[in-house]
């Protein structure tokens, strides 16, 4: 990068997150699971103004870098992407018809008994310990290759533009599936980024 290709960042602090499921059971597993999310990740850009800076969906965990509108803590868009997505997965498991259905449904049913909530099902663990990163673009720019570099440390893929449920495809330039806010920089997986809202 030149010395003059200044990135450009957000201006306000974004957040790291890392959603997991309950005891890290491997739900995305089949298409319509990540789908589910995707499209869920899209609603709260369109009906709450969430700015997704990036993500990536592996099978039992949803890796997010985002910003909440007018600042607000990114625990309200958790809270409520949790209780959104919750009945959305459990009815496209009942619609897959997944072999594994009944022992995931156990897993789901027995959680909130543990700590003592009057939920019935839950499928994300309570806290994820957001992280909040603000003012210095380098270290943005490492989590954000980190979050991509996921589905290759776990060979999913060999290249992180070529795994369909994360934001590495828009950094590499293809619309991806979900409307993420790409940083712009030169080089960055050895193309420029094109902002896409």
């Amino acid at each position: 990068m030149l010395s003059n290709d200044k990135p450009k960042i957000p201006r306000d602090a974004c957040y790291v997150l890392t959603l997991n499921t309950v005891d890290k059971i491997d739900v995305f597993v089949r298409p319509a699971y990540k789908q589910v999310i995707a499209d869920a990740l899209n609603y709260f850009v369109d009906s709450q103004g969430l700015t997704i800076y990036s993500w990536c969906l592996m099978s039992s965990h949803l890796h997010l870098i985002i910003r909440p509108k007018d600042g607000s803590a990114p625990s309200y868009f958790e809270r409520d992407f949790k209780k959104f997505t919750t009945p959305a997965i459990l009815k496209t498991i009942d619609l897959e018809m997944d072999f594994r259905r009944d022992w995931m449904l156990r897993h789901f049913e027995e959680y909130p008994k543990s700590l003592r909530r009057l939920e019935k099902f839950h499928l994300w663990q309570n806290c994820s310990s957001p992280l909040r990163v603000e003012g210095d673009c380098q270290t943005l720019l490492s989590r954000i290759i980190h979050i991509h570099e996921n589905p290759v440390r776990e060979r999913i893929v060999e290249l992180p533009e070529a795994y369909i449920f994360s934001s590495a495809r828009d950094y590499a330039g293809v619309r991806g599936l979900v409307r993420v806010k790409v940083i712009q920089q030169q080089g960055f997986f050895g193309t420029k980024m094109l902002s896409q809202n």
